[in-house]
């Protein structure tokens, strides 16, 4: 080979290492797309993250993730989804209503979700064992605990004659939830009353309007609306003074009163475990739906002590942790 040509094909080839090791590091990429706002899901996304490594997956490591909030805007789910899905991820990852919004414009990239809905009723899954499609993930049963949560209530409650109940509307899972909270506080013989809520700032009314109506004590409905707006929800339950419930611990955390339903870190915990099984190369339609069995009933003692309310022994020892 004469030194010209044995110069340029030695320029060639060095030229072409960069490619060469760009494709050999090349990572898979997990599209995170939730209808809610960051800054109110660090517990999960840190449980999401340990799923993940459980998997053999450490972001910046050997899997890139890519987030899209929707920040509680709905409507603007729809377009989101089509630019998650455009950006070809290897996998999405989604809560509820953006997982629903995700299968509506890709049947080929895989979807984990998590919900505290009905999968196979809100269209995401065929059956729970079969999931079908491209499409598998986590339930943390939340929006159909109604009647535990209003029996729990009108235990902290006794006298309350009517129970207002907060909720966001109009989604499967909230309307869901509405039906069993009726039923249950039908069999009680309880009086419910509704106040809707489509914005932050429908709260102050909200709670306002059930106090005027006679409400005793409130219901906080489950759903991502709700949890994304917890902390103005429950200073709104303090300012009002009304003994409320809701449906997760942190709610608790936050200062509510009392709560009761799944572990919303579990779930997400398995929800990365089974990100890095699709990862590894399993299709959503092989993975059964898992059901997250960790329920959890949490007591603020120290927002009872500024209602003026004390507890039964019997009902403190059966909490799961008491805020001090």
């Amino acid at each position: 080979m004469k030194r010209r040509e044995f110069i340029i094909g030695l320029g060639g080839a060095a030229a072409a290492l960069p490619l060469v090791a760009r494709a050999q590091q090349a990572m898979p990429v997990i599209g995170y797309f939730n209808s809610g706002r960051a800054q109110t899901q660090a517990k999960n996304l840190a449980a999401f993250r340990e799923g993940l490594k459980e998997a053999g997956f450490v972001e910046g490591g050997n899997v890139v993730i890519e987030f899209r909030w929707a920040e509680n805007q709905f409507d603007k789910l729809p377009a989101m989804a089509a630019e998650v899905a455009a950006r070809q991820p290897t996998i999405i990852v989604s809560n509820t209503l953006a997982a629903l919004a995700a299968k509506a414009v890709t049947a080929t990239v895989p979807i984990v979700f998590t919900t505290g809905s009905d999968p196979v009723r809100d269209g995401l899954v065929q059956t729970l064992n079969r999931p079908g499609a491209n499409v598998t993930g986590v339930v943390f049963i939340s929006g159909v605990l109604g009647a535990k949560r209003l029996d729990l209530l009108r235990s902290v409650v006794p006298k309350a004659t009517t129970v207002g109940v907060v909720m966001y509307p109009n989604t499967p899972e909230t309307e869901a939830e509405r039906a069993d909270l009726q039923a249950a506080a039908a069999k009680l013989g309880v009086p419910l009353v509704v106040a809707e809520i489509r914005s932050t700032g429908d709260i102050e009314t909200a709670f306002k309007s059930l106090i005027a109506r006679g409400a005793g004590a409130a219901y906080v409905g489950a759903g991502p609306f709700t949890f994304n707006n917890r902390e103005r929800l429950v200073a709104q339950a303090a300012r009002s003074a009304i003994p409320t419930m809701y449906s997760t611990r942190e709610y608790a955390e936050a200062g509510g009163l009392i709560s009761y339903g799944a572990s919303l870190p579990d779930a997400f915990h398995q929800a990365g475990i089974y990100a890095g099984r699709v990862l590894k190369g399993e299709k959503p339609a092989g993975l059964p739906v898992m059901q997250s069995s960790k329920f959890e009933f949490i007591i603020n003692l120290k927002t009872a002590k500024a209602l003026g309310l004390e507890f039964h022994p019997q009902l403190l020892a059966t909490a799961d942790e008491v805020i001090e």
